[in-house]
C-alpha cells in the first residue's frame, strides 16, 4: 500500500485534454461476438450456494466519512451495518468514478477518457492485442468482443438488470462522439451515466432490445423484486446524482451528501432485504465508487497493477496507485452480523467473487494472480458443503 502523495494540480485537465484528443481517432469496428471465455468454472466448496447478488454504489465516499464515528449516513453505518460483515479494508481501484464501475463489471483498468469520466462518449480505439485480458487502446465505448460479467450471464442462461434512479428511459446514453449531457445534474435530471457502466459496452448497447431490457429505471425493482422469479440473478443498483451522495448540495435542492445516502437506503434496503429472492440465497453488497477524490486517497490494494492503459507518471488512482480505501458492506444469511474482515479486496475482488457464485470465469484484472475472493471470512456461517 502506497503512502498518500501529492497530486499533479495539472492532472485532470491533462486526463480531459487527452482524452478528447484521442476520442478523435477513429473508431475501430466493434464486431459482433460477446468474447466471453468460452472454459466453464466450478464454484468453490468456499462460496455457499448464492442465487440472487445485490449491488449498491455510493459516490465519492473515502472509509471513515461513511463508516466511521459520527457519519452523516448512521442507518448505513449503525443500523445497516449491524446486519452484516464490514469489509474494512476494501478498496477503489481508480479515480475517477467511471473505471471503478468499469471494474465491477468487466474487469477492464483505466484508460486517460475513463479517468476523466468520459465528457465525450467515444468509442474505444484498439492500438494492440489484448493483455492479459485487457483491451490495450483508449476510449468510453469498449467494442463487443470484450467480455462482460452481464453477457457472461446471460449466456449461462442467468438474468441481470441494471436499475438506474432518475433515468429517463431504458437504455440511456449519448450518441457515440458526442458530448455526455448528465455530467451535471439539473434540477429535474439526476442520472449520469457514467455511473451507469453497462452503457461503455458495445455488446450490451449495440443491441438495443437486449439493452432496454436490462438497464431500466429504478422504479422498475419493485415489482421485480415482488417474486423470486422475477429478481435478477445480480441487481446493480446506481441511484442518482443526489441520492448517492456525490454531489452536496443537489440540484433540486437537496442536502445531499450522505444524508441523502441514508434516505435512500433507508427506502430500498428493507425492500430487498424483504423480498423472497434475498431470503431465499441473497446477498447484498454496499459500497462506494472511489474515496473523496485524488487528492484525499489515491491508495490500492492487494497487488493492483496499472494495467496497459495509463499514462506515464498517472497511475490508476491519478495521483497513485487507486482509488483509495472505501470500505463495503455485505449482508446474507451466510454473513454473521455485526463481524468485520480484514482481508483487502477492491472492485476487482467484487467482480471476482460475483464470478465464483455463479461459477464464471475472471475477466481482466479480476483474474490477476494473488487476488483474494470473498472466503469465509465474509461467508463466516456455517453452511453445509457439497
Amino acid at each position: 500500500m502506497s503512502a498518500r502523495t501529492t497530486p499533479l494540480l495539472s492532472g485532470l485537465a491533462v486526463l480531459l485534454a487527452l482524452g478528447g484528443l484521442l476520442a478523435l481517432a477513429p473508431a475501430q469496428a466493434s464486431g459482433g461476438t460477446t468474447g466471453v471465455p468460452t472454459a466453464a468454472a466450478t464454484r468453490p466448496s468456499y462460496v455457499p450456494p448464492v442465487g440472487h447478488v445485490f449491488v449498491i454504489n455510493i459516490e465519492n465516499k473515502g472509509y471513515t466519512e461513511t463508516w466511521g464515528q459520527g457519519s452523516a449516513a448512521p442507518y448505513l453505518a449503525q443500523t445497516l451495518r449491524a446486519k452484516g460483515v464490514l469489509l474494512d479494508h476494501y478498496y477503489a481501484t481508480a479515480h475517477n468514478s467511471l473505471p471503478n464501475y468499469l471494474a465491477q463489471i468487466s474487469g477492464q483498468p483505466p484508460n486517460l477518457p475513463t479517468q476523466a469520466d468520459c465528457p465525450t462518449f467515444s468509442a474505444f480505439t484498439s492500438t494492440g492485442p489484448d493483455q492479459d485480458g485487457q483491451a490495450v487502446g483508449s476510449g468510453c465505448v469498449y467494442p463487443a468482443t470484450v467480455p462482460t460479467l452481464p453477457r457472461q450471464l446471460t449466456d449461462a442462461g442467468l438474468g441481470w438488470r441494471g436499475y438506474m434512479q432518475n433515468m429517463s428511459k431504458a437504455c440511456q446514453h449519448p450518441t457515440i462522439g458526442r458530448t455526455d449531457p448528465t455530467q451535471t445534474a439539473t434540477k429535474g435530471h439526476n442520472y449520469a451515466v457514467r455511473h451507469d457502466p453497462f452503457m461503455y459496452f458495445a455488446s450490451i448497447i449495440g443491441d438495443v432490445p437486449y439493452c432496454k431490457s436490462h438497464v431500466r429505471s429504478l422504479a422498475a425493482l419493485t415489482k421485480d423484486l415482488a417474486h423470486t422469479s422475477t429478481t435478477r440473478n445480480l441487481s446493480y443498483i446506481s441511484p442518482d446524482l443526489c441520492r448517492d451522495g456525490h454531489d452536496a448540495p443537489c440540484a433540486n435542492g437537496r442536502k445531499g451528501g450522505l444524508v441523502e445516502v441514508d434516505r435512500f437506503l433507508k427506502k430500498w434496503a428493507p425492500r430487498i432485504l424483504a423480498s423472497p429472492a434475498f431470503k431465499k440465497d441473497g446477498v447484498l453488497v454496499i459500497t462506494a465508487d472511489e474515496s473523496d477524490g485524488p487528492s484525499s486517497d489515491s491508495d490500492a490494494c492487494c497487488g493492483e497493477l496499472p494495467g496497459p492503459n495509463t499514462l506515464l507518471g498517472v497511475g490508476p488512482g491519478i495521483s497513485g496507485p487507486g482509488g483509495g480505501r472505501i470500505g463495503a458492506l455485505v449482508i446474507s444469511r451466510w454473513s454473521r452480523p455485526g463481524t468485520w474482515s480484514t482481508t483487502p479486496y477492491n472492485h476487482y475482488a467484487l467482480l471476482a467473487s460475483i464470478e465464483e457464485i455463479f461459477g464464471l470465469p475472471k475477466l481482466g484484472m479480476a483474474n490477476q494472480s494473488g487476488l483474494d475472493v470473498f472466503g469465509l471470512d465474509v461467508y463466516n456461517v456455517p453452511f453445509p458443503v457439497g
